[in-house]
């Protein structure tokens, strides 16, 4: 029994949810001689009476078979109203060690807040009722959590190692989710959306508080503020497999994460999340396990940016009276994007060593093909409305337009070149 304290504005924000709970199963206390869960696996549900039954039983064989510790599965059901809870209820009463929970309202977020907040598992975990992820993963994504190792595992679609089955549709949206991201709000994890995360309950306990989010952006909101408080995630490869019958509204869902997106990132630029108090809690130094600042890091790659423009007006100059001005345009943006990549790569990423060089420039010679797009439709359309035009607008022009190009170009080093080199505290495969 967890002694009283005084209510926080978190507190009463989130006392909604405990107003949207009916009817919650009281648990019966377990026997003596059945020890405690060290681990407790939700499965939020809504409207899948035809995939639960299959899904329980199938994890709780798997769970018997080959995980060494106690365990619990918990059935939260969020405002279903077809056969599903009579399902849960019926579950919950044959299969040892399986407990269910109804909420009134929607939402798989709030079914994960409430779960989690009264469970008493050192563990606890969730997974999505279609069974995309497979359960050979479920074991080393709560060991780290187990040993203390890590603060939070997830499952990740997009390290090597993963093998992923699913149409170029859905690829091409999460690849993008993810991607804006990274480039957004600077995370270090690879895969917000996968369906298989764990965490510690003790952090859990400090995490949810802090998220607002009841729905499909809960998952990304507080693997966001546990990155930002310095907390270790630990990812874990996955094979996955999507499910066809997925009932997920794409769009609905995509404009509610960039409404996410925007608010969280208003909170952390505003210094509204109390961060350093979780840091605090977690016994972190203030600046330890941090990605990197931002605002460094642009002045790390602002100083590049201007010493290899100057190289490669420098050399534009020199090219053109030979080759015309695009040949000299494209030869010298070359030229220069390979200095730039390899420069960036050392003294903006820290990264260092002959590892993945190829790799590196190979991405840095797409960013260069963009800022070659990019500053050559620049001079086409210089040349097409003012025929006449010198050297010195030609100059000009490409200088503006080259400053629109190192801004996307930053975006596409830290999002996609060098993903792995922002933050100190994520664990676990490095992404393809």
């Amino acid at each position: 029994m967890r002694t009283a304290r005084r209510s926080t504005p978190i507190d009463r924000r989130t006392s909604a949810t405990s107003a949207a709970l009916v009817a919650l199963p009281r648990r019966a206390p377990l026997p003596a001689h059945h020890p405690a869960p060290v681990l407790d696996v939700v499965v939020p549900v809504h409207n899948e009476e035809n995939d639960l039954e299959p899904c329980v039983r199938r994890l709780h064989a798997h769970l018997a078979e080959t995980f060494p510790y106690p365990f619990r599965i918990t059935i939260a059901d969020n405002a279903s109203t077809d056969r599903t809870p009579r399902i849960a209820e019926r579950l919950a009463g044959e299969l040892p060690g399986t407990d269910w929970i109804r909420l009134a309202e929607k939402g798989r977020g709030r079914a994960l807040h409430t779960a989690w907040s009264r469970s008493s598992a050192p563990v606890l975990a969730y997974l999505d009722v279609d069974l995309s992820t497979d359960l050979a993963a479920l074991l080393p994504l709560v060991a780290p959590l187990i040993s203390g190792h890590s603060d939070i595992a997830i499952g990740t679609r997009l390290a090597r190692g993963s093998t992923v089955v699913r149409g170029p549709k859905r690829e091409f949206i999460s690849r993008c989710y993810n991607g804006l991201l990274r480039g957004t709000l600077a995370v270090g994890f690879s895969d917000a959306q996968c369906g298989f995360k764990a965490v510690r309950r003790d952090v859990a306990e400090r995490l949810l508080p802090l998220v607002e989010d009841r729905e499909w952006f809960f998952d990304t909101e507080m693997l966001v503020i546990a990155e930002r408080a310095g907390l270790r995630i630990h990812e874990v490869p996955v094979d996955w497999v999507d499910d066809p019958d997925s009932r997920v509204d794409i769009l609905a869902t995509a404009l509610a994460d960039l409404r996410g997106m925007a608010r969280l990132g208003r909170a952390l630029a505003g210094g509204r999340l109390p961060l350093a108090a979780l840091r605090r809690a977690e016994g972190l130094d203030e600046a330890a396990g941090l990605p990197p600042a931002l605002v460094p890091q642009l002045l790390r790659f602002a100083a590049v940016g201007v010493a290899s423009t100057l190289f490669y007006l420098l050399l534009y100059s020199m090219l053109r009276p030979a080759t015309g001005a695009q040949a000299a345009n494209a030869l010298a943006l070359l030229a220069s994007a390979v200095a730039n990549t390899a420069a960036n790569r050392r003294l903006t990423f820290g990264v260092r060593g002959r590892g993945d060089v190829l790799r590196h420039q190979l991405k840095g010679l797409v960013a260069f093909l963009v800022g070659l797009t990019l500053t050559s439709g620049s001079l086409a359309a210089l040349h097409s409305t003012a025929p006449g035009a010198g050297p010195r607008v030609e100059l000009l022009t490409l200088i503006a337009a080259n400053l629109a190009a190192t801004l996307l170009r930053f975006l596409l080093l830290r999002a996609w070149v060098f993903p792995g080199h922002r933050s100190r505290r994520s664990t676990g495969p490095s992404t393809s």
